[in-house]
C-alpha cells in the first residue's frame, strides 16, 4: 500500500522532520550510524531530494486514475494476516514518540492512523573486524576464541548465520587438531570473510552480501546473465569446499 505526496506536501513533511525533537544522544554515545539503515531525519538533512532517491522513491507507482507519478511515497508494509497493521518501510527514527505521531499523521491517509508501535533506534555492535580478526573468524590477538554473528562485522540475518556457521566448523576443526579453514571467495561466505577482513579499517562498515564482493567473472557478460554466473560459480566452489573441509 502506497500513500502519495505531492511537491508541497512532500517539503513540508521533510521540514517537519527536521525541526521535529529527536530523543538526544548521552554523554557517552556518538552518532554512528549504518549507511544501510539510517534514521530519515539524517537522510533528509542530508539535502530535500535524499529521501526521494530512497524509502520514498516514487518511481512506478503510477496513479492508475490520473497516470501521474507521485512526487514522493510512503510505502506501507502489511505486518498481520488482519491487515489491521502496517509498517512504514525505511523509516527507521530517533524523533521522539510524540513528534511522531504528530509528523507521519500529515502522510496523505495517516491523518487518523492509530500508532500501535512507534520507532526507536537500536545499538549494532560489532568489532572492526579489519583490525581484529583473521579470515577464520579467529582474534588476532586470541586465536583460541572465534567470533561469530552479527558482532563479526557482516549485515543482515542470513550473513550473520553463515559467520556462526563458519566459526563452528572451524572450532570443531581445532578441538580435532585439524587446522581452521576459509571458504573460497567465489563463495558467498568467502566474499564477506574477504569483505569483513580487508576492508579499510578506518572506514569499516558492516555489509550485506552481494555480488559487488565476489570476484570478478572471468569474461563480461549481459547484466542479465551475470546473477546467474555468480551463483553456477559459486554452487561449484561451494560443492568442493564442503568435500574438503573433513
Amino acid at each position: 500500500m502506497n500513500c502519495p505526496m505531492d511537491k508541497a506536501t512532500y517539503l513540508g513533511f521533510i521540514s517537519a522532520m527536521l525541526s521535529g525533537d529527536k530523543v538526544p544522544l548521552r554523554e557517552f554515545e556518538r552518532a554512528a550510524y549504518f549507511e544501510g539503515c539510517l534514521p530519515v531525519e539524517v537522510m533528509a538533512a542530508r539535502g530535500t531530494e535524499t529521501l526521494r532517491f530512497g524509502p520514498m522513491k516514487p518511481v512506478g507507482l503510477v496513479d492508475p486514475r490520473s497516470r501521474a507519478e507521485p512526487y514522493a511515497v510512503v510505502q506501507l508494509r502489511q505486518e498481520d494476516i488482519g491487515g489491521s497493521m502496517y509498517n512504514m518501510v525505511g523509516f527507521q527514527t530517533k524523533l521522539k514518540w510524540r513528534e511522531q505521531e504528530r509528523i507521519f499523521r500529515m502522510i496523505p491517509g495517516l491523518e487518523r492512523a492509530e500508532f500501535v508501535r512507534l520507532g526507536s533506534i537500536h545499538r549494532n555492535t560489532f568489532v572492526c573486524a579489519p583490525r581484529v580478526l583473521t579470515p577464520t573468524l579467529q582474534l588476532k590477538s586470541r586465536q583460541d576464541l572465534l567470533l561469530a554473528g552479527q558482532v563479526s562485522g557482516v549485515e543482515g540475518y542470513i550473513e550473520s548465520t553463515a559467520m556462526g556457521w563458519l566459526a563452528g566448523i572451524n572450532a570443531a576443526r581445532m578441538i580435532n587438531g585439524l587446522e581452521p579453514t576459509v571458504p573460497p571467495p567465489e563463495t558467498a561466505h568467502g566474499a564477506l570473510i574477504n569483505h569483513i577482513t580487508q576492508a579499510d579499517p578506518d572506514r569499516f562498515q558492516p555489509m550485506n552480501i552481494n555480488f559487488g564482493l565476489f570476484p570478478r567473472l572471468a569474461k563480461r557478460l549481459p547484466k542479465r546473465a551475470r546473477g546467474e554466473a555468480y551463483a553456477a560459480r559459486a554452487l561449484n566452489a561451494w560443492r568442493d569446499f564442503l568435500q574438503k573441509i573433513w
